[in-house]
């Protein structure tokens, strides 16, 4: 028999027990951890993730004493079943809140685990606090247990390349000013994953001062600073240009509203990298589809017509992927780059000009100049205007009939024909769109999931599509999609994975069981490592390393406490209860097996692999 799952109100109840039992045997005298937990508190940060160990245990007992001493209000463990879960579930809640991602471990393999999860955040550039554990000071040389300072397994040297701030706390008088480096830091455009290491012993030292207030909370709001000067030149190509197109990056959600209202301005055709998907509702009537990996024809048609004379790349850091290896039709004097980060501007140095500013204050300065300004930009914008409205009559592709259609050109594939005991995965993406209601958060994994999800899943609002596109680690989607749902309480979060995946982070289902997250994991069954294997047979490479064993993976999930159905059929489909399976009170996963000799929208990433552009 199936033991039923801990829920949260247990587990709380014993951490209180626990938490009042220490408090009486203290002296309530408050110790460095105390200081941190209640700063992160006083931060908003409501979900710390981690898995516990030794080293790191004073800052897991300060959380404990934080939450029995304010009743239970303020940030709570989020215990992962490995640590780079913990920090995929970090960016994941940072994604989906806007605060602070927090992801602990205690030292050596600990910290080492993390790795993977925070390099995907740094190139993401999403901010999230990786605090790890050191041995206690006087140990350090004499390989204590897990000794990860410098002079044995050098964690922090690890973590130099993947943050944006890395420092090992050695006196108590750091504490304060690395931590508000750290923090600030995060935020700081390139944001991204900060680090400090803390040795244990450090974090039980007393606080100078009787009370958890020691850390005043520093101001995080982001500079909505632009140049002038920049803006103008900007908005004159805009008024002089006869035909322009935007090109929307993943840095776009905070902006989209101004942005698409600038695009209502000059009738410009929106178009998104991959990495971009999910920053405009898929219906909008200028969205022309996807550039990049799994993109649309009609997107690269709308954004190469050759009389376009303006590309308006904004919030893109126009990597291989999204480029379809750096196309030099994009690299041009015809793209102008606007970005939050200077760094990205590196990899677009023959663009005519460059654009740095907050992107949402940039662009409703912009909609602000049109506004007042009279003269050249009123009148030149009324000419681009009509100009465009003519173009957008004829600039996308032509249909069956000759005709032109200004229509967005994402491909509706329904439910078809597949092998016998399969769906095909067009189909099912369209059904996931219309199955789940409007405010689903939808999560791609890496592998198959991202190639079919983004050509054919249509979103529905903006900010609702998350993929981890940067670093593409397999099993993202797993970990992030906990987070994402530990951020939108109450909301439907749906991870589409692959079996490849789910057999290497799978565990991670039991955090959403015992949290109580109404997650449903889609797991695209191929019974094979789908992207290797379509790869192999595209690019004429040899068959090798790609077959999965056959795996129940309902009954997987079931043992570990989800609801769980297998789907070999459209009719086993149509028996599920979506309704239900959205306000259940934890996850659900769904076994779907799909078409594998279904080829997913690939061809484009071959061509990279294979070093042609």
């Amino acid at each position: 028999m199936i033991s039923q799952p801990i829920h949260l109100d247990l587990i709380q109840k014993e951490v209180t027990a626990v938490s009042l039992e220490s408090k009486a045997r203290s002296d309530l005298h408050l110790n460095y951890a105390d200081g941190l937990v209640d700063f992160l508190a006083r931060l908003k940060v409501d979900s710390i993730f981690g898995v516990p160990g030794g080293a790191i245990e004073p800052f897991l007992s300060a959380i404990a004493r934080h939450l029995s001493q304010s009743g239970g209000d303020g940030p709570r463990l989020i215990v992962a079943r490995h640590e780079a879960g913990a920090a995929f579930m970090a960016e994941g809640y940072a994604r989906e809140t806007g605060k602070l991602g927090v992801c602990c471990a205690t030292t050596g393999p600990g910290a080492t685990n993390l790795i993977t999860g925070i390099c995907s955040a740094y190139t993401e550039q999403i901010p999230v606090l990786v605090l790890t554990a050191q041995t206690a000071l006087p140990g350090f040389g004499r390989l204590a247990l897990q000794e990860s300072s410098g002079d044995a397994i050098d964690t922090v040297g690890m973590f130099q390349h993947c943050t944006r701030y890395n420092s090992l706390v050695s006196h108590p008088e750091q504490v304060r000013h690395k931590l508000y480096q750290a923090v600030v830091r995060a935020f700081q455009h390139p944001r991204g994953p900060v680090h400090l290491s803390l040795p244990a012993d450090l974090m039980k030292m007393p606080l100078p001062e009787n009370r958890a207030q020691a850390f005043p909370v520093p101001q995080l709001r982001a500079g909505k600073a632009f140049d002038e000067t920049q803006l103008q030149a900007l908005l004159q190509m805009l008024v002089c240009s006869r035909r322009a197109v935007l090109l929307v990056g993943e840095g776009c959600r905070d902006a989209i509203a101004p942005i698409l209202a600038l695009s209502d301005c000059f009738d410009m055709p929106v178009i998104t990298t991959s990495a971009g998907k999910g920053s405009i509702d898929t219906r909008h009537p200028r969205y022309r589809g996807i550039f990049g990996f799994a993109g649309h024809a009609g997107a690269s048609e709308t954004l190469f017509d050759p009389e376009v004379d303006l590309i308006l790349a904004v919030g893109t850091r126009l990597d291989e992927i999204t480029t379809n290896r750096w196309d030099q039709r994009l690299f041009n004097e015809k793209m102008v780059h606007v970005d939050e980060n200077p760094e990205a501007f590196l990899r677009s140095p023959t663009a005519r000009l460059h654009v740095l500013g907050n992107l949402d204050a940039l662009f409703r300065r912009l909609l602000f100049s049109l506004r007042k300004s009279g003269g050249d930009h009123a009148k030149g914008n009324l000419l681009l205007k009509e100009h465009n409205e003519v173009f957008l009559q004829g600039r996308t592709r032509k249909g069956s009939d000759g005709k032109r259609s200004s229509k967005p050109r994402t491909p509706r594939i329904e439910r078809g024909d597949a092998e016998a005991g399969a769906l095909n995965p067009q189909g099912l993406m369209r059904e996931l769109a219309q199955r789940f209601p409007s405010e689903t958060r939808f999560l791609a994994d890496a592998g198959n999931a991202w190639a079919w999800s983004i050509h054919h899943l249509d979103i529905k609002k903006e900010g609702r599509y998350h993929i981890g596109m940067g670093y593409g680690a397999m099993a993202w989607g797993i970990g992030a999609a906990a987070g994402v749902a530990l951020g939108a309480p109450g909301k439907a979060v749906v991870c589409i994975t692959g079996d490849g995946s789910f057999l290497m982070s799978g565990q991670e289902l039991t955090v959403a069981v015992s949290e109580a997250l109404p997650i449903t994991f889609v797991i695209l069954n191929d019974g094979a490592l789908g992207m290797v294997k379509h790869g192999q047979r595209m690019s004429g490479a040899e068959p090798i390393g790609y077959i999965l064993p056959p795996v129940d993976f309902a009954a997987m999930a079931r043992a570990m406490g989800a609801a769980a159905h297998t789907i070999t059929s459209w009719e086993a489909w149509d028996r599920l209860d979506f309704e239900k399976i959205c306000t259940r009170r934890g996850p659900t996963l769904l076994d779907v097996h799909i078409d594998p000799e279904a080829v997913p929208p690939m061809g484009e990433r071959i061509k990279c692999l294979q070093g042609k552009a």
